[in-house]
């Protein structure tokens, strides 16, 4: 089958690849791709913002199935239009897209059907914030409504930092129009588990958890960003966790929207925190995670196309894949600067070296640059790898960091350190 991957960055990549080695799939398109994808598949110009331009591409290109990578897409109703055009394309109508879209909306999704989340309140003006802003002491978290690119969220220690880091969110400093309504969230502790599950409308498919690391530097300081690094790893959730995760949050999720009379098919994340009482939903995204989808798809096995495709038709085959029992690890290197402002242009190398060493470079924000591959984004490379253990694995990805340079180059060096602590 020929197939369509939208999409530009390191999760879109590693769909692409694992894609290219289904024994299903004789072809992949992406648009618009990166340097990376570009290099290894056909990559084409198109306005990712426009549903019916990437519809009209699928027409035209005859495609078999179409995976999409990131949420404002999904969000702004491609499904809907695939579907008018009986096409066959992965994830959520616009309905089942709100739990990535609002977050106000998912809360009170989550609330109505008993899911087990944060204790919030809704901001939507100054006086909803001196009525909530200390309801649940802190430090708090303040998440923009809409999508921010992995950016609407602020953790704020004392109420100085929280007022002042409100009023940029109504004023739309930090994140435009999707933070003029935002929501106060009682503070959780515990760690981080990114838990995806595959939906064909009915039936659905766990992969295996990972854990991403969201802040831009080492012991989780600094600002939030889209993801410094993930990994895979078995021990990350015992059996009777995973069915915990599965009874009260995965089923009740799926179930919920299957009421609204639209079944969700594609991707559900649920972006969990491990607390004392047991798993909570920090936040829903309805595709997959970047960089968790680095890790995962470098750990499978077997066809993804068969399996996409099942899913896309509503007849959902786990058979056509499996998960190798080696962890796998992914470590972002960034621009310097982001999830600030950044330069861009800068060229990379050692990217040859990196692979030698049995790893495999994902790119992100990459571009050729007079024959060269440089930076084009905040998030440049996701360099992935597996070992027969954890530890392995995390030291195979940073002996294969290690060989690419470019100017202003951040990286974490502390990727999987908290599974490692798991294990000891």
């Amino acid at each position: 089958m020929k197939v369509l991957v939208v999409g530009s960055g390191g999760r879109e990549h590693a769909l692409s690849w694992r894609l290219g080695q289904s024994a299903s799939v004789d072809q992949v398109y992406c648009v618009p791709g990166n340097a990376g994808m570009g290099a290894e598949f056909s990559c084409l110009p198109a306005d990712v913002s426009s549903n019916s331009e990437i519809a009209s591409l699928a027409e035209s290109l005859a495609v078999d199935l179409t995976v999409i990578g990131p949420e404002a897409p999904l969000t702004a109703g491609i499904v809907d239009e695939f579907g008018s055009r009986h096409l066959a394309i992965v994830g959520p109508s616009t309905d089942g897209a709100q739990l990535e879209g609002s977050k106000i909306f998912a809360k009170e999704f989550m609330q109505r059907h008993g899911i087990p989340t944060a204790e919030f309140a809704l901001i939507e003006n100054e006086s909803d914030l001196d009525a909530n802003l200390s309801r649940f002491g802190y430090p708090v978290a303040l998440k923009a409504d809409g999508l921010a690119a992995g950016k609407g969220v602020v953790i704020v220690k004392d109420e100085t930092e929280a007022r002042r880091t409100a009023a940029a969110l109504l004023s739309g400093e930090i994140a435009g129009d999707a933070g003029r309504r935002f929501l106060v969230e009682e503070f959780l502790k515990g760690e981080e588990v990114s838990f995806i599950a595959l939906s064909d409308g009915v039936g659905f498919y766990n992969f295996p958890p990972t854990q991403d690391h969201k802040p831009a530097f080492d012991n989780d300081e600094g600002p939030n960003t889209g993801g410094m690094g993930a990994y895979c790893d078995p021990a990350i959730l015992s059996s009777a966790v995973r069915d915990a995760v599965v009874r009260t949050i995965v089923e009740p999720t799926l179930n919920g929207v299957r009421e609204t009379g639209s079944p969700f098919k594609g991707f559900l994340y649920c972006g969990l925190m491990m607390t004392a009482e047991g798993p909570k939903v920090l936040e829903y995204n309805v595709r997959l995670g970047d960089p968790e989808t680095q890790p995962l798809m470098y750990r499978m096995t077997g066809d993804l196309g068969q399996l996409l495709l099942s899913a896309a038709h509503g007849e959902l085959d786990t058979a056509s894949v499996a998960w190798k029992d080696e962890p796998t690890a992914c470590v972002v290197m960034a621009s310097q600067g982001y999830p600030g402002a950044y330069a861009k242009g800068r060229l990379i190398t050692g990217l040859a070296s990196a692979e030698a060493k049995g790893a495999k470079v994902f790119h992100a924000g990459t571009r050729f640059q007079e024959g060269k591959i440089a930076t084009a984004g905040g998030r440049v490379l996701g360099v992935t790898a597996a070992g027969e253990d954890l530890s392995a694995a995390i030291a195979n990805t940073y002996a294969a960091v290690q060989e690419i340079h470019f100017d202003g180059v951040h990286f974490r060096r502390d990727i999987g350190k908290k599974g490692l602590r798991r294990r000891s």
